[in-house]
């Protein structure tokens, strides 16, 4: 299971028992959108290959206000 935890500045993430940091930039160039756009099943789309997406997307914005 993957663990995301989302703050204004990018995402910490726990992945397979490893733990490390996506940056805000990382994620809007990889997504193409601006961080409060891009949703939590895109950030899960970056870290795994086929993640499960259980649940609605909800929007980084939504999640930090």
């Amino acid at each position: 299971m993957t663990a995301l935890s989302f703050d204004e500045q990018g995402v910490d993430v726990v992945y397979d028992g490893t733990e490390f940091r996506l940056e805000k930039k990382l994620i809007e160039d990889a997504t193409q959108k601006s961080y409060p756009d891009v949703t939590d099943h895109e950030v899960l789309k970056i870290v795994e290959k086929q993640p499960e997406l259980n649940g609605e997307p909800r929007r980084i914005g939504d999640i930090l206000a």
